[in-house]
């Protein structure tokens, strides 16, 4: 049997154990694929880590079945929990919104490792220190 010829794939970033339908079908809706049974499978997989975003990538096949692949949750989102912020500062030149430890960046550069361009700790710790300092995050 010839593999399945994917026809569509889509990436969402979803509340984990909490898939909005709204969100499915906006972004789903023109692929055929089930929404239903995408959030079911999104919202199981995903239910240990409620509150937090977890992007995930659709394939819609030509027999509209699906398959989903899960990343990390954004660096961003990641910087903001630590600091229990809403949002980054609207002038990062001038504004500072708080502050990372060196430990804090190492655990968020851990987390993201498998989805950063990047090929250790040391050189994803530097991609998540430019990504906070770019928000008005020092880094300590």
């Amino acid at each position: 049997m010839p593999p399945k010829k994917k026809t569509h794939e889509v990436t969402l970033a979803l509340e984990a154990g909490n898939a909005a339908m709204v969100d499915l079908g906006k972004m789903l809706g023109p692929t055929g694929a089930n929404m239903r049974a995408v959030k079911l499978e999104y919202d199981e997989a995903t239910s240990k880590q409620r509150g937090e975003i977890i992007p995930v990538v659709v394939s819609v096949f030509e027999d509209r079945s699906h398959s989903l692949v899960y990343k990390t949750p954004p660096t961003s989102f990641l910087i903001r929990k630590a600091l229990g912020i809403q949002s980054g500062a609207s002038n990062p030149l001038t504004q500072t919104v708080g502050t990372l430890s060196a430990d804090q960046i190492k655990q968020i550069a851990e987390r993201k490792l498998p989805d950063l361009n990047a090929n250790d700790v040391d050189a994803a710790i530097k991609v998540v220190a430019g990504t906070a300092r770019s928000m008005g995050v020092k880094v300590a």
